[in-house]
């Protein structure tokens, strides 16, 4: 399955909210958002879980790796 990303790394909030916000209005049913802090995948989360996407975080190098399947 072909993933959307968002990289969001080096940003804070809402600006990573916002962006996988936009990228979901292209409707593709799995994304992965990568963020560099816990805020912003504490809140990415609950986005996404809110429009109804299943999310799994994996870290990577310091990076959080957000997969939200709907």
């Amino acid at each position: 399955m072909e993933k959307n990303t968002v990289d969001a790394r080096g940003l804070s909030c809402p600006q990573p909210v916002l962006m996988t916000k936009k990228a979901m209005e292209s409707g593709d049913k799995a994304y992965e958002i990568i963020v560099d802090n816990g805020t912003a995948k504490e809140n990415v989360t609950r986005f996404a879980q809110n429009a109804g996407y299943k999310v799994s975080v994996t870290e990577i190098d310091g990076y959080f790796h957000l997969t939200a399947v709907k």
